[in-house]
């Protein structure tokens, strides 16, 4: 886990609008504040991704979700009660204002993340961050801070050393869709939910 002069260090890279590579309890995400403009060109330059893909979002807390959701079925609330912190990423209708790299069609991808560096640190910076793996688009994402520094070198402002333990992605489930649409099967199993 981090330590505080970690955290607040990161934090404030976060704020100016850096992009920080750190351990989920899945994979190695990069993290940077979703509602900096900047800061999500970045990701999408770093990694090399279609601009009409959507960056999800990790929270720090089910309550965030009132900032970046503009309704939510009573399922998909019993969802995130059920497996939040965790790896289950719901689909939402988005809020608006939004910035455009977040949304498409009208939705959003959200979620808190499981116990990790990367739960410390949306915690502490109190708002969205960026949800996406930290590699280039089509290569493997990484499980380690030696698999980011060969992916991206020094053009991110700060990578915490750790390991994810890899396996299976979050799950994505369209909580906007009645029954529930399964976007991605990974580490949460959509027969259970």
């Amino acid at each position: 886990m981090l330590s505080a002069d970690e955290i607040e260090h990161c934090v404030r890279v976060l704020r100016a609008g850096g992009v920080v590579a750190c351990p989920t309890e899945t994979f190695v995400g990069l993290l940077a504040d979703a509602r900096n403009a900047r800061a999500l060109r970045r990701v999408v330059e770093l990694k090399g991704r279609d601009p009409q893909q959507p960056i999800g979002l990790l929270l720090p807390h089910a309550v965030a979700l009132a900032g970046v959701a503009s309704e939510l079925s009573e399922h998909a609330r019993a969802l995130a009660a059920r497996h939040w912190p965790g790896p289950l990423t719901l689909v939402v209708r988005a809020a608006p204002g939004l910035p455009s790299e977040l949304v498409k069609d009208g939705k959003v991808g959200v979620r808190v993340p499981g116990p990790s560096a990367a739960l410390q640190l949306v915690s502490a910076f109190g708002g969205p961050l960026t949800a996406t793996s930290a590699n280039p688009t089509g290569k493997p994402a990484a499980r380690s801070a030696a698999e980011v520094r060969a992916y991206f070198a020094n053009r991110l402002d700060h990578v915490v050393f750790g390991e994810s333990p890899g396996g299976l992605p979050s799950t994505v489930i369209d909580a906007t869709t009645n029954p529930v649409t399964v976007i991605r099967r990974g580490a949460v199993d959509p027969d259970a939910l």
